[in-house]
């Protein structure tokens, strides 16, 4: 049963077609249509502002 399941749920599955990005993913990159959106440094303060 377990493994009719499992065969039927691949043919909806989509590979990794980056398998280089899955090491951001994760480190908790947020990616927005493909493309990679950059956080600022939260070390440096930047526009941070804490009231």
């Amino acid at each position: 049963m377990a493994f009719k399941l499992i065969e039927s749920a691949q043919h909806r599955w989509r590979a990794v077609n980056a398998p280089h990005l899955v090491a951001l993913v994760r480190a908790g990159a947020t990616f927005e249509r493909g493309v990679l959106v950059e956080r600022p440094d939260e070390k440096s303060g930047g526009d941070q502002h804490v009231a």
